[in-house]
């Protein structure tokens, strides 16, 4: 699981057919403690009705296509959650 910034939305309107009905989101993939891009973004389909400047949970892989409801789907990613908060103990981290 990842935590991403959504950036963006996508939308097409010639798609494949299991894709029809599903939000498609650009993320941008977060680093925890400070919040810094670290990735590329990407697209994930959005099963939650996640919007543009929340931070989410993001799934990958299987977990993605379990997520959006048909294994067989052609997702390789999926907002899951949408994050409200976070407490982090940074002593541990030394």
């Amino acid at each position: 699981m990842q935590i991403a910034k959504v950036i963006g939305t996508i939308w097409a309107t010639r798609k494949e057919e299991r894709l029809s009905g599903l939000k498609l989101l650009i993320v941008k993939p977060i680093h925890i403690l400070d919040e810094k891009e670290w990735r590329s973004p990407y697209v994930a389909a959005d099963i939650i009705g996640a919007g543009v400047g929340e931070t989410v949970l993001v799934v990958s892989g299987s977990s993605a296509r379990s997520a959006a409801g048909d294994m067989h789907i052609p997702v390789d990613a999926t907002v899951v959650g949408i994050v409200d908060d976070k407490e982090i103990d940074t002593s541990v981290l030394d």
